[in-house]
């Protein structure tokens, strides 16, 4: 049972750090979608925006903490730790 809340938690947490870079992209880059991602690479911009989107996983988390359900809040602290580490790897690409 605990294992399936921390799943449910970092799934969660993967589809509000999604979430967040779609937004984050459609409303401040002018590009559209076939060329933002070209953009991104060429700039080195991609681990910036992808620590930006992650955001809304701080939200997610405290809304777990509130309700007492603390393992999902633990999943989408894992979340939040893979999306730190994919980060760390795109700066140093």
């Amino acid at each position: 049972m605990v294992k399936k809340e921390i799943g449910i938690g970092f799934i969660v947490g993967i589809i509000a750090t999604a979430f967040g870079g779609f937004a984050f992209l459609e409303f401040f880059v002018d590009f559209n979608s076939q060329n933002t991602i070209p953009f991104l690479l060429e700039n080195n911009l991609f681990g910036k925006i992808l620590g930006l989107s992650a955001l809304p996983n701080l939200f997610v988390f405290f809304i777990f903490l509130k309700k007492k359900q603390d393992y999902r809040a633990k999943g989408v602290v894992l979340a939040s730790f893979l999306i730190a580490f994919l980060v760390l790897i795109t700066q140093f690409l």
